[in-house]
């Protein structure tokens, strides 16, 4: 099942798409995809309702899509791929580095990437985000983990590495600017995913391919990290989890490194998941 949101900044509505790639208006079911919407066996409503032919269709020419969901929180893993954390340190975690962006960060899948006033370094992750289902707390194991997962999403964990890295040890600076998390197209449910660890994650600027990589190269696998966050923090239906990036960023890269700047084009794309595209523009 696929889950969106389409419609203008603001006034999005819910949908469904049908598997003859129809989008179908969830408006019936639900006011939004959010955490009341997923705690309230909302995904099983949807499809009964998808099932029973009564959604009205909704058209697709020239709309917006939107993010899939509000999320919560946003809990992001940092250095979570071999390959990446080789290339931006030369160590490997072990344990998760976690820090949280806001949940205001989040955009449509494309929607404009603006460039922060004063940026020099903008950067760009394509990570597999991991929508929560259930609430997860003191989870005892990874098979409990699996079962709090929703369903996964492309999430875009956008950076400018500067302020994350220059400006005073707060990763969360360079993580929180307006419009660093473009998310969706869908939210794809967990039971269409036949294994997170085997997707395979592409990124492009200009394009041109930066990153290549498979989520089989995750240092921690997608359920140890939600068990692992739970055992520190709660985590709720809506909640998103950002679970890391390959290798193939700018900072990675020999200098000159090649940050993003004002008209580059962005492409991204996951295994089963969709697609995104951002332009980047100036901060008003």
């Amino acid at each position: 099942m696929r889950i969106l949101r389409v419609g203008a900044v603001g006034r999005e509505v819910p949908a469904i798409m049908a598997e003859d790639g129809s989008l179908r208006d969830l408006s019936t079911v639900t006011r939004d995809i959010d955490r009341t919407f997923l705690e309230n066996d909302g995904l099983s409503r949807a499809q009964a309702a998808l099932d029973s032919g009564a959604l009205a269709e909704l058209p697709q020419e020239g709309i917006r899509i939107g993010a899939p969901l509000r999320p919560g929180k946003i809990v992001g893993i940092g250095l979570n791929y071999r390959d990446h954390a080789m290339e931006t340190g030369g160590w490997l975690p072990e344990e998760p580095v976690v820090f949280l962006k806001a949940a205001d960060t989040v955009v449509g899948p494309s929607d404009p990437l603006l460039l922060p006033r004063g940026s020099t370094k903008l950067d760009w992750e394509v990570e597999l985000g991991v929508v929560i289902g259930r609430t997860a707390r003191y989870l005892e194991s990874t098979a409990d983990a699996v079962r709090c997962i929703a369903g996964y999403t492309i999430s875009h964990d956008v950076s400018e590495r500067e302020f994350q890295l220059e400006r005073g040890g707060q990763w969360d600076k360079g993580k929180n600017c307006e419009t660093f998390n473009p998310l969706g197209p869908w939210l794809v449910t967990s039971d269409e995913v036949a294994d997170p660890q085997n997707l395979r994650l592409r990124l492009r600027v200009n394009d041109e391919p930066r990153q290549t990589g498979t989520t089989a190269d995750m240092i921690f696998p997608v359920a140890e990290v939600i068990r692992y966050l739970s055992q520190f923090m709660v985590l709720y239906p809506g909640d998103l989890v950002n679970t890391g990036t390959p290798a193939g960023v700018a900072l990675g890269m020999p200098d000159p490194k090649a940050y993003l700047r004002v008209g580059d084009v962005v492409e991204l794309e996951i295994d089963g998941l969709g697609r995104q595209r951002q332009v980047v523009a100036a901060a008003e």
